[in-house]
């Protein structure tokens, strides 16, 4: 050992270890390639962001509470899944973002280092107030965290700025909002996980013309519902 190593703390040789670790046996095998996107999963400290009840599971291959005890629905998903949803709506420099669902505030600063702007929204306070803490601690200012119900009268709060180039949904939903879709810009994208369990499945709507949709389903995965966002009519004729 150099006297260069020996001045290095053991803690962060664990913790750029398991970083490492995290992209090669995580994220790597789900099918994240995009140089861009493993580029910031490098640099970007995960366990900022994780609460400091859980850091022993901030790189983790499972949903991390984000508080203690566990409230449930209150997590921050996988980072293949993290990685993989920030790779498949493919978030350009120019691009304003929509994010529902702050949680910690990892997924809009992973949105973040790669838009121009990022409107996140979070139903909880505690957290929101989480969120923006963490995104200062780490430098990021381009994304605007507010507290609010994103589904609360007719997706009210989502329109305050728009329309966006992407809308990202931490969390699963029953299904699509019709409400969502005329918020995406032509070329947009919207990707949220959709359906019931066990079956729940990344849903990548993107808005091809004024009038005209897109829609692909890439992979699976069961994430914990978003809070009050609309179920769909269990009536049958």
């Amino acid at each position: 050992m150099t006297a260069m190593d020996a001045t290095i703390p053991t803690h962060s040789l664990n913790v750029d270890k398991a970083r490492f670790n995290m992209i090669e046996q995580q994220i790597r095998p789900w099918d994240v390639a995009d140089s861009a996107v493993l580029g910031i999963l490098r640099e970007l400290p995960r366990e900022a962001f994780t609460p400091e009840a859980y850091q022993s599971l901030a790189f983790a291959d499972l949903d991390v509470p984000l508080s203690s005890p566990a409230v449930e629905g209150e997590c921050m998903l996988p980072p293949k899944v993290q990685a993989r949803m920030a790779q498949d709506v493919a978030v350009q420099p120019t691009d304003t973002v929509l994010h529902i669902g702050t949680g910690s505030g990892f997924m809009a600063a992973l949105l973040g280092k790669q838009a121009k702007h990022v409107l996140s929204l979070e139903i909880n306070p505690q957290l929101a107030q989480t969120a923006k803490a963490n995104l200062q601690r780490v430098g990021i200012s381009n994304v605007d965290v507010r507290c609010a119900d994103a589904a609360e009268h007719g997706f009210k709060a989502c329109t305050v700025q728009g329309p966006y180039d992407v809308i990202l949904l931490s969390g699963s939903i029953a299904q699509v909002p019709d409400a969502l879709l005329p918020l995406l810009k032509v070329g947009g994208r919207l990707l949220a996980i959709v359906g019931d369990e066990p079956v729940m499945r990344a849903t990548l709507v993107t808005r091809a013309s004024e009038t005209a949709y897109a829609t692909e389903q890439p992979w699976d995965y069961t994430a914990p519902r978003l809070r009050n966002f609309p179920q769909p009519s269990a009536f049958r004729f």
